[in-house]
This record gives C-alpha cells, sequence and structure tokens, in this order.
C-alpha cells in the first residue's frame, strides 16, 4: 500500500486554490501562497508525482449542451465472485455515459451516475444492462429533477 503523502498548510492551500482556479499561473499561485514562483512550482510537481494531484480538467456545463438527464443507478449483482465483479466494472469503465461509478456496501453493490440524453436513452441502456450477460439482479435508478450543489472539490479542512 503506498505511503500516504504528508501535507503542510502550504500544500493544503495549494490544493485549495487549484480546486477553485486550475488555471491559475505559479506567480500567481505563489504569491497566494506566500512562496517564491520556484519553491511553489518544487511543491506544485511534488504533488503531481506523489499523485496527490491526478490531472486536470474543464467544468462543463452538460446543460448547454443539450437536454440530459443525470440518473443515479443503485446496481445488484446475481454473482458476487471476484470475475463477475471485474466485468460489471470494466462493462462500467466502458460506457461513456457512465461518468461516475463505486463498488459499496449495503443493499446494493454498485453506484453509478450516468449522464444520458434523456429517459429513453438511459431505459435502453438500464435494459442492456439487466440483459443477463453481467449477471446484474436490479437496477434501480434515481432521476435528478435538480442539482442543488454539484462538486466543489475535496474538503481539505477534514482529511
Amino acid at each position: 500500500m503506498p505511503q500516504k503523502p504528508s501535507l503542510d498548510r502550504i500544500d493544503r492551500k495549494i490544493l485549495d486554490i487549484l480546486q477553485r482556479d486550475g488555471r491559475i499561473s505559479n506567480q500567481r499561485l505563489s504569491e497566494a501562497v506566500a512562496l517564491s514562483p520556484s519553491a511553489c512550482l518544487a511543491r506544485l510537481r511534488r504533488l503531481e508525482k506523489e499523485e496527490v494531484i491526478t490531472g486536470y480538467k474543464a467544468q462543463v456545463d452538460a446543460a448547454k449542451l443539450g437536454p440530459n438527464l443525470t440518473v443515479f443507478a443503485e446496481i445488484v449483482a446475481t454473482a458476487h465472485d471476484p470475475a463477475s465483479t471485474r466485468r460489471i466494472e470494466q462493462a462500467l469503465a466502458d460506457i461513456p455515459e457512465a461518468i461516475e461509478a463505486h463498488q459499496v456496501s449495503g443493499s446494493y453493490d454498485f453506484l453509478v451516475r450516468f449522464l444520458v440524453p434523456d429517459m429513453e436513452f438511459w431505459t435502453n441502456l438500464a435494459d442492456e444492462l439487466a440483459d443477463g450477460e453481467l449477471k446484474i439482479e436490479t437496477v434501480r435508478t434515481v432521476a435528478v429533477m435538480r442539482r442543488i450543489k454539484g462538486w466543489v472539490g475535496v474538503p481539505l479542512g477534514a482529511t
């Protein structure tokens, strides 16, 4: 198991700023955390190397791209052996509309967030998932009516 990186107050401040503005220049970032640009860049590179920072992405407003529907699916598997679990995991990884997936404990085995064009698309996709090939017993659906709060980043005070 990899060793947990040691993060100090400045590292956490760098992470907090980058979560809010991933395009900030190193100069502005270094000023915000009261470091020289070279020292700030060295910390940034270390955080990337230690995979604390796993990438930089643009946040896209899906509603601006056209109609869409966010669906959370609670998936119950019929088989729980490692090979069956891996097949389900791989199938979910291969579905572009599965934008987030977790294996969970509790009354279902996987919780997956899908972003699909509409309910008809989701219905067809859910039918494909439950067709028997993947050994999925149940796909329970919760459709999002309105987003109250989106992803805002890792809460750094709690880590």
